[in-house]
């Protein structure tokens, strides 16, 4: 081997890594337009089956049944948003948004019941709290109500650009999987094709088994929040379902909110005969709510839908956190589904590619 061989080695090695970061680098900055597609992949997903139901049964035509479904999508976004109306404007008037002298009167009458149950018990963890000046930094709310404009003008962005995407991803069902065809040659095109086949049908019933865990948990709390008489139950009990999309971290979220908002409904009550028990008892409902969640419908989802064990999908989604924070967690399981089908069809000999996908 003579030092012109080792040159053109080096070199070629410096302009394959060269060329990875740079795409690497080109992906982190265009990440917002991968996650909106993604997105709107996962929504051609789910309306597909909508689509073909159109199609056969109604006899609508492709363009006309797209968009009957493009306006479903609509008007169940806009019910759930219209659904929030409400229970902000009844936390707003709990917690009296509108007037800081009377907000910060409520919030210390509050704290003060807090610390009165709790020095009964020789317990004085709020005395810091009681003595706090809460509303020392009361001048970021323009500021906060700055990034709040900021941020609906960015999710604005963010749903048109998805409901655009969505639309040609479900009228030419075949526009992704002629994209990919270019990536491979001839001979792997129909293992391409297999996989691909697969992977849609997987993700279609992994996101299938997603709205039943969703449905399942809203049907709990709403019967929890229900009866204990809490104001918007059927609200924040979607709410809380819907962060359960979130694994792990989801179900904390929720949990703290479901907190708050129970006791910020009974604001005003004795805290030691109302609020204290109501909120205790909403909480053991919801930690039963998420046992049933963990080890019945959660297992249930995984391995029917992707073949996968729950302790594989618990490594996945830790390391998707990891790396890419909570959009990695949300993400991981539907990413780590499509490379090993991929992984099946192009290194089916392979030992730990085997082992990977014996439930496939």
């Amino acid at each position: 081997m003579n030092s012109n061989t080792i040159t053109n080695g080096i070199l070629k090695a410096i302009a394959v890594i060269s060329g990875i970061l740079l795409l690497l680098y080109f992906l982190f900055k265009i990440q917002s337009i991968l996650i909106y597609i993604a997105t709107a992949a996962v929504i051609s997903l789910i309306g597909s089956p909508i689509i073909l139901f159109l199609k056969r049964r109604l006899k609508f035509p492709n363009t006309l049944a797209v968009l009957a479904t493009m306006l479903l999508f609509l008007g169940i976004l806009t019910g759930i948003i219209s659904m929030f109306i409400p229970l902000i404007i009844k936390q707003s008037e709990n917690l009296s948004l509108l007037n800081i002298d009377r907000l910060q009167t409520t919030i210390q009458h509050l704290l003060n019941e807090v610390n009165d149950y709790f020095l009964m018990h020789n317990i004085d963890i709020l005395n810091e709290l009681k003595n706090a000046d809460l509303f020392q930094n009361i001048k970021v709310i323009p500021n906060l109500l700055n990034s709040i404009i900021v941020t609906i003008g960015d999710l604005s962005i963010g749903l048109f650009s998805v409901l655009f995407i969505a639309f040609f991803f479900m009228k030419d069902t075949h526009i992704i999987e002629n994209s990919l065809y270019v990536l491979v040659n001839d001979k792997n095109e129909t293992k391409l094709k297999k996989s691909l086949t697969t992977i849609k049908n997987l993700l279609s019933r992994y996101f299938i088994g997603l709205v039943l865990q969703i449905t399942v948990l809203f049907i709990i709390y709403t019967i929890i929040l229900l009866i204990f008489g809490i104001e918007n139950g059927i609200v924040i009990a979607f709410l809380c379902a819907l962060l359960n999309l979130i694994p792990y971290v989801g179900p904390l979220i929720g949990g703290i909110l479901m907190f708050f908002l129970t006791m910020s409904s009974n604001l005003g009550q004795d805290f030691q005969t109302e609020i204290l028990p109501t909120t205790v008892y909403v909480m053991i409902g919801y930690l039963f709510a998420q046992l049933i969640d963990n080890f019945l419908s959660q297992p249930l989802i995984f391995s029917n839908s992707v073949k996968s064990h729950p302790l594989e999908i618990f490594l996945v989604i830790i390391i998707g956190g990891i790396l890419f924070g909570i959009t990695g967690m949300i993400v991981a399981v539907p990413t780590y589904t499509a490379i090993k089908v991929i992984l099946k069809a192009f290194l089916p000999t392979n030992k730990i590619v085997k082992l990977m996908t014996k439930d496939l």
